[in-house]
C-alpha cells in the first residue's frame, strides 16, 4: 500500500500521507502551496496535532495522579492512520488507542480526518470520539506552512506580504517561555486592526493569538493572491515560522500549551475539552487559494 493517498478536483489535487494524516501537497493549477518540509528548516508540511496542542510542563501529563510522558503536540502527527473511506476528491483517515498510544494518554479514543478538494480548496471535517466510560480530555490542531514568498515580493520587513484576520484582533500576544510553556505577560505586536504585516524578525517565538475573535486568517501577497485558514470550533489561532525560514504556518488550535507553573491534571489543563463518554465533537478547517 502506498505511503500516500491523492485526492483531485478539476486542477486542484492533494496527497495526504497516512503518517499523521498530514498533507504533504496542495496544489492548485499545478502549483505548489505547501511547504516543501525541507528539512534544513522544518521537516513538517501540515501536521495534525493530539491529544495535546503545545507542550506540557515537565514533558508529561497527570492523570488520576500518574505522570504520562507527552511529546510536544502530542502523538498523533507521528502515528500511522488507516483509511476508511476513499472516492477520487476526498478520503478519511483513522487514528484509535493501541497499547503504545496508552502509555502517554491512557484513554480509548478515536481520531477521523476527512480530506476532500475542492475548486481551489482542501477542506477538513475533523471528529473526535469518546468510546470510554470516563470525560475525554483532548486537545486538536492543525499546523500547515505555506512557502514564503508564495507569490510576487520577498521575504523581508516591507516585502508587501500580510496576515489580515476577519476582525480585530488585540495587538498583544502571551511569550513562550522555557520549553514553550506559555508566560503571563505579554509582547505587543505591530497588528494595525486586522493587519499584521509580516517581518520574519517579529518570530523569535510563535504569535498566540487566544480566544481570538477571527475565524479566518489570510495569507497575503503583495500581488493581492492569498492563502486562507478558515476555521470552525478552533477558537484559538497562532502564526509561526523561524526568523531565517522560506516559509509561514498559520494553525488553528481548540487548546493551547501549558502555563509555566501549572502541575494539575490533564483534565484542569487551560482550555482542554473534555468529550462525554460515548459522545463526539466535530471541527472543520479549510486551506483555500485566491488567486489575485
Amino acid at each position: 500500500m502506498s505511503d500516500t493517498v491523492e485526492i483531485r478536483h478539476r486542477d486542484t489535487t492533494a496527497r495526504i500521507a497516512l503518517a499523521g494524516a498530514e498533507p504533504v501537497s496542495w496544489r492548485v493549477g499545478g502549483t505548489e502551496y505547501l511547504w516543501s518540509g525541507d528539512p534544513a528548516h522544518w521537516n513538517r508540511h501540515a501536521p495534525w496535532l493530539f491529544p495535546v496542542v503545545g507542550a506540557s510542563a515537565g514533558g508529561a501529563v497527570t492523570v488520576a495522579g500518574r505522570a504520562y510522558p507527552m511529546a510536544q503536540h502530542g502523538f498523533a502527527r507521528d502515528s500511522r492512520f488507516t483509511v476508511v473511506a476513499q472516492a477520487e476528491d476526498g478520503v478519511t483517515l483513522r487514528l484509535t488507542d493501541t497499547p503504545e498510544t496508552r502509555q502517554a494518554y491512557p484513554f480509548g479514543f478515536r481520531l477521523d480526518i476527512a480530506a476532500t478538494v475542492r475548486d481551489g480548496a482542501l477542506a477538513f471535517a475533523c471528529e473526535v470520539h469518546n468510546p470510554g466510560p470516563e470525560p475525554l480530555p483532548y486537545g486538536l490542531g492543525f499546523h500547515p506552512a505555506f512557502p514564503w514568498p508564495f507569490a510576487d515580493g520577498v521575504r523581508a520587513a516591507g516585502g508587501g506580504y500580510a496576515v489580515r484576520f476577519d476582525e480585530p484582533e488585540r495587538p498583544a500576544v502571551p511569550e513562550v517561555g522555557a520549553g514553550g510553556l506559555l508566560v503571563r505577560t505579554e509582547r505587543p505586536l505591530p497588528l494595525e486592526g486586522d493587519t499584521l504585516p509580516l517581518d520574519p524578525d517579529l518570530f523569535t517565538e510563535a504569535l498566540v493569538f487566544l480566544n481570538a475573535r477571527s475565524r479566518t486568517m489570510r495569507f497575503t501577497a503583495p500581488s493581492g493572491a492569498a492563502i486562507a485558514l478558515e476555521t470552525e470550533d478552533f477558537p484559538h489561532l497562532a502564526v509561526w515560522t523561524r526568523p531565517t525560514a522560506p516559509f509561514l504556518s498559520l494553525e488553528c488550535w481548540t487548546g493551547h500549551a501549558d502555563w509555566a507553573g501549572f502541575s494539575g491534571e490533564l483534565a484542569e489543563r487551560d482550555s482542554q475539552r473534555l468529550l462525554a463518554p460515548g459522545a463526539s465533537a466535530r471541527h472543520g478547517v479549510t486551506l483555500r487559494f485566491t488567486p489575485a
